[in-house]
C-alpha cells in the first residue's frame, strides 16, 4: 500500500491535538484548503522539512487555509519536537494505532497532503520534495490572497528531493 494520490477522497481525520483540543478535517474544508503533513519525531527528514512549513506557515497562516502536522508520537514527545523545531501551527496526534496514518496509506515519512476544501487530495508528497512543497506555497499564497514569499531563502543548500 502506498500513499493517497492526487485525486483521491481524503479520509476523515479527527484527532486531539498536543495542546488537547479535538480538531477535524471536516470543519477544517469549510473554510478552505488544508494541508496535514505527517511525521515522527524522530525522523531527520521531518526535521528538515518542519521548519520550512513553518516558514510557508508564518507567510500563508490564515482562517483560509489549514495547516497541520500529525505526529506518530504522544503528546509530550511532540510538544518537544515542536518548540525544538519553532512549529507554531496546530499538531494533532496518530500514536494510538495510528489510525489517520494508516487510513492515509503511510509508508513513510513526512508525508504531506494538500487537500482542497471539496475533500480531494491534490498534492500528495513523501519524503522533502522542494517542488511540491513550492505548489503547496504556491497555492496558499492564490487561497489566502497574500503576496507570493520565497520559501527558500538565497544561499540555503535545499536538495531536491529527499526520501523519508
Amino acid at each position: 500500500m502506498s500513499a493517497l494520490t492526487p485525486g483521491k477522497v481524503a479520509p476523515p481525520i479527527s484527532l486531539v491535538s498536543a495542546s488537547g483540543e479535538r480538531l477535524s478535517l471536516a470543519d477544517a474544508l469549510q473554510i478552505g484548503p488544508a494541508l496535514a503533513a505527517f511525521f515522527k519525531v524522530s525522523c531527520p527528514v521531518c526535521q528538515f522539512t518542519f521548519p520550512f512549513l513553518e516558514r510557508m506557515y508564518e507567510s500563508y497562516g490564515d482562517s483560509r487555509f489549514t495547516f497541520w502536522g500529525v505526529s506518530q508520537n504522544d503528546a509530550r514527545d511532540t510538544r518537544d519536537f515542536m518548540k525544538e523545531f519553532g512549529v507554531k501551527f496546530p499538531v494533532l496526534i496518530d500514536d494510538n494505532g495510528f489510525t489517520a496514518s494508516n487510513a492515509y496509506g503511510l509508508t513513510n515519512v513526512p508525508t504531506l497532503f494538500l487537500i482542497s476544501p471539496n475533500g480531494t487530495i491534490q498534492v500528495s508528497s513523501v519524503g522533502f520534495a522542494k517542488a511540491d512543497l513550492e505548489t503547496i506555497a504556491a497555492e496558499a499564497a492564490r487561497v489566502t490572497a497574500k503576496p507570493a514569499q520565497p520559501l527558500f531563502q538565497p544561499g540555503e543548500v535545499i536538495p531536491e528531493h529527499k526520501p523519508g
